[in-house]
């Protein structure tokens, strides 16, 4: 993707915006789409409404946050690593800037950078995503207990099994964080393709005009989800 960028660079602004935005969207997506379908499975196999049955999906959110801790770390380290020693070997012993190409230690220092960016923050958005659609099914097992304490009355210990009983759909409750995160997703997909530039831009107004595109794709992506939401959430 790096090269590529490079490439389109030497073509147009808009090509390299593309080129490097679809590439970071491509991780981005992975992620998301991984989380959201491992969490369907474990909820598909292991389907309930009260915490007996959702406390497995607590042990993915731990599972998650142990990924996110030894890749956030190991990649840490090692960006350090070899930024430390290309330093060390480039700009002390031999006078040679910083990134220079006559510096073989920088691709080591590149490497890492990519390995504590990327990977480390794809497994903080691993993590991050996981636990946010776990806490949510967590309120919603609360929600449908208070629903049905509002509208029967009285709850059984075991209000899954209350619920079950009666004619109140729990299961929407819990599925509506799903459905929001694929919403999200969607409208992630409809934002990536309007972040595009129109022709080049000067250099005072380079950061502008880049800024301005991915806004552009933030806020359409915002508005979509927020608005299926509302809407299928009403």
């Amino acid at each position: 993707a790096n090269v590529r960028t490079a490439q389109g660079a030497t073509k147009s602004l808009n090509d390299a915006l593309r080129i490097s935005f679809a590439s970071g969207g491509v991780m981005g997506f992975s992620v998301v789409s991984i989380t959201t379908l491992g969490l369907v499975v474990v909820y598909s196999i292991w389907t309930g409404l009260d915490q007996v049955n959702t406390r497995y999906i607590a042990g993915f959110g731990f599972g998650a946050s142990s990924i996110a801790l030894f890749a956030r770390v190991g990649g840490g380290v090692y960006t350090k690593a070899a930024d430390v020693g290309a330093d060390l070997v480039g700009k002390v012993e031999n006078n040679i800037p910083e990134d220079s190409p006559k510096n073989p230690a920088t691709i080591a220092d590149n490497v890492g950078d990519n390995v504590g960016d990327v990977a480390g923050m794809g497994a903080d958005l691993f993590e991050s995503f996981a636990g946010s659609i776990i806490a949510c099914i967590q309120l919603a097992e609360e929600g449908l207990h208070f629903a049905a304490e509002l509208e029967y009355g009285h709850v059984d210990e075991s209000y899954g099994e209350y619920i079950n009983a009666n004619p109140l759909d729990g299961y929407h409750f819990v599925a509506l964080p799903f459905w929001i995160a694929g919403f999200g997703t969607f409208a992630s997909i409809i934002g990536l393709f309007l972040v595009k530039t129109n022709g080049q831009a000067s250099k005072e107004h380079l950061q502008e005009t880049l800024l301005s595109a991915i806004r552009r794709g933030i806020i359409v992506a915002t508005v979509l989800c927020v608005a299926c939401g509302v809407f299928f959430g009403w």
